[in-house]
């Protein structure tokens, strides 16, 4: 199984938003803001990105627009509700739409709550922060992940093996921690190409083998992550 403790950490984890928005200017106007109230933030600009986004990487809330290329808002909504590891993540929609008929429809496929455009970059962080209060009242925030041995520290952004730490890149990091999150899952290349994608980096899928390769020599123990055949890697579900 796989434990959380916030025992003896100082600080608390970075809130990971993922905004799923197709207007480019207004995701980047709401990076930069979020960015700088200390959130950690992922883009997607169409509907079906956003949903693979959030079925990989797990974030902690979602900024949700209802009018998006591909798959629609309310169909995104309505898949993650559908889920089994997507449909506690709480969710914000953000939509020109103002009618009451849209706001009961997206409150009935599951949304947490509804902001119309256009709106107030300080408003909707005191809801996100509402919301945020809402969640971390009922449950304990994850913060330190340990499975078979391997603990990821969100905090510290340290990594250990039965007590030793590893050296890891960001890269390398988030890759480890997707996986982590879900033992088991499988993932694609593409999907975890998602993953290692942050700040700075530079991720091609072609790389992913690579990272794949000097993450299982640095764990010591090349069993721990599978290869899928014809799919990608997941991490080992049960030592056996």
């Amino acid at each position: 199984m796989i434990m959380t403790t916030a025992a003896n950490i100082p600080t608390v984890a970075r809130m990971r938003i993922l905004i799923i928005e197709d207007e480019r200017g207004l995701t980047d106007v709401l990076t930069y803001n979020l960015q700088r109230e200390g959130y950690e933030t992922i883009v997607a600009h169409d509907g079906q990105e956003g949903l693979r986004k959030a079925q990989t990487l797990l974030p902690d809330l979602i900024l949700l627009d209802l009018m998006l290329p591909v798959l629609n808002g309310l169909d995104v909504c309505r898949e993650l509700r559908s889920g089994e590891r997507t449909r506690d993540i709480p969710i914000i929609i953000l939509t020109a739409k103002s009618e009451e008929t849209d706001q009961v429809v997206g409150f009935s496929m599951g949304a947490d709550d509804y902001v119309t455009k256009p709106f107030s970059v300080k408003v909707l962080s005191q809801r996100i922060k509402a919301l945020q209060r809402r969640v971390e009242g009922s449950t304990d925030p994850v913060e330190v992940i340990e499975y078979l041995g391997v603990k990821i520290d969100r905090v510290r952004h340290r990594t250990f093996v039965e007590g030793r730490e590893l050296e890891l890149t960001p890269t390398e990091f988030r890759l480890l921690e997707c996986m982590l999150r879900q033992p088991g899952r499988a993932f694609t290349r593409h999907q975890l190409m998602d993953a290692a994608i942050g700040e700075g980096a530079i991720v091609l899928e072609r790389t992913i083998d690579v990272h794949i390769k000097t993450l299982r020599r640095k764990l010591g123990d090349s069993d721990l992550i599978e290869t899928v055949r014809g799919v990608g890697y997941r991490f080992r579900e049960s030592r056996n």
